[in-house]
């Protein structure tokens, strides 16, 4: 099967940079920072494909670079180095002119210029924050902050908007008789599926999902991953899950990456890295949590 999207040696620094950086940080020198120049290397090298409706997580600790990867990947940041191309399919026939003279592999999105970088996440990304107040508008109903996330889309019709708005909010368990009323007088829970029907509004191809059951109590946080697991199966979505926990990698994704210090340091099926972990700090992170 021809993976959806091809990510090769994505890198991300902070900072000037030097000769010395790649060699003086990563898993091994246990650290992101070089000593020489003081740059951040936030992720490295990072390689990867993601294929039609899989779930693919990225699992790590803080600072490992997972959050970075969606950042880069979701236009919000701009990549130090690296290529991220589509391959064609009949659902991306809707974006126009990204496939040129007849290509199967589009160019590296990553060298497009913001506006056009704008109209590709519009048309074909969504994303889900672990902090609700950076995906929505907490003084702006719910209804309304899906109508934002339409507009983008190229959506005009106000009726139409706030009937979309009604069923997805409806299908993320969220009481459409709340649809008026703003984010910030919901629970936690309440405002990650307000996100979620705000990412699932344009009908994306792909879908991050960045520690979205962080801070979420129990109870509320088994309610979250349930609903992910039905619009996956329902929606036959790709999607990208950060997570620190194994509990939520394992119930979600079918492939996992593993990074430490900007680096990917085991990547492979959930099953197998989870339950033959082969790099000594996935072994330290199975051993620690499961």
């Amino acid at each position: 099967m021809m993976p959806l999207a091809r990510i090769d040696a994505l890198s991300k620094r902070f900072g000037p940079g030097c000769p010395r950086c790649a060699e003086a940080t990563g898993p091994e020198q246990e650290t992101n920072r070089c000593p020489h120049c003081g740059t951040v290397m936030a992720c490295h090298e990072v390689s990867f494909e993601l294929f039609p409706n899989e779930v693919l997580g990225v699992v790590g600790e803080s600072g490992s670079g997972k959050s970075t990867l969606v950042r880069l990947l979701h236009f919000e940041w701009e990549a130090s180095a690296g290529s991220f191309t589509l391959m064609r399919r009949p659902e991306l026939a809707q974006v126009a002119g990204l496939f040129a003279n007849g290509a199967e592999v589009s160019g590296n999105l990553l060298c497009q210029g913001q506006f056009r970088q704008r109209q590709l996440r519009n048309a074909l990304m969504g994303i889900v924050y672990q902090n609700p107040y950076l995906g929505l508008r907490m003084n702006i109903s719910a209804g309304g902050n899906i109508a934002e996330r339409l507009l983008g889309a190229g959506w005009r019709h106000i009726g139409r908007m706030r009937a979309r708005a009604a069923e997805l909010l409806e299908k993320t368990e969220v009481p459409v008789d709340r649809m008026d009323e703003p984010p910030r007088n919901f629970s936690g829970g309440m405002q990650q599926r307000v996100q979620i029907a705000k990412a699932l509004s344009n009908k994306p191809l792909l879908l991050f999902l960045d520690e979205v059951t962080t801070g979420l109590d129990l109870s509320v946080q088994a309610k979250v991953l349930d609903l992910i697991r039905q619009l996956r199966d329902e929606l036959r979505l790709s999607l990208l899950v950060v997570s620190h926990d194994l509990g939520v990698i394992r119930l979600l994704c079918q492939r996992t990456m593993v990074m430490k210090h900007g680096r990917v340091v085991e990547y492979g099926l959930t099953d197998q890295i989870l339950q033959d972990p082969q790099h000594r700090y996935t072994q330290l992170l199975v051993n620690s949590q499961l």
